[in-house]
């Protein structure tokens, strides 16, 4: 998946997706279904991705993601509930980063071609240190996120964000640089 190669229905990728899809909705259910402590987010949310996840990693849940296998978390990243992560083309979210209500993080494309619909393209999204991602933002595919960013709430991020810009609106633009 981290390769960016093309899943077309029925080959061995889309079948690994598959596979990893099922265990998502299993570990998110585990997860959603039941009061878990702090620690046991961790826990759980380590068995999503499939390595360990820092101690310091907070999450609110609901929480849901289509595969898992391919999100890294850094230190002190702070997940609030109602979020959906789309990894199969990887993201990666930097140290003391927080993402707000309901983000979604996309890294799927499906080919525009008609006869080609079914086919996703994986393209990773990487957010950087220090950066607040607000709530019901969108991030979609190849999108990185510079350190220290700010996205505003109900943005769709299409696009790079440099590193202390506050970006907003649909497409996202530039507001403002951040000073310091």
């Amino acid at each position: 998946m981290g390769a960016g190669e093309p899943a077309a229905p029925g080959n061995d990728l889309a079948r690994t997706i598959s596979t990893f899809a099922e265990e998502a909705i299993r570990l998110c259910m585990e997860l959603n279904a039941r009061y878990t402590t702090p620690e046991e987010r961790v826990e759980i949310m380590s068995r999503i991705t499939g390595r360990a996840v820092p101690a310091s990693f907070r999450l609110f849940p609901p929480f849901t993601t289509d595969c898992g296998k391919n999100t890294r978390v850094g230190e002190r990243v702070f997940v609030n509930s109602g979020c959906r992560f789309q990894d199969q083309g990887g993201i990666t979210i930097g140290d003391d980063t927080l993402i707000g209500h309901n983000v979604v993080i996309a890294t799927l494309n499906h080919d525009l071609d008609p006869s080609q619909r079914a086919t996703t393209v994986p393209r990773p999204v990487v957010i950087g240190d220090r950066v607040w991602v607000g709530s019901n933002a969108t991030i979609l595919p190849g999108v990185a996120i510079g350190e220290g960013a700010v996205v505003a709430a109900g943005a769709v991020v299409t696009k790079d964000v440099p590193a202390r810009t506050v970006v907003g609106g649909v497409p996202a633009r530039t507001i403002r640089e951040i000073d310091g």
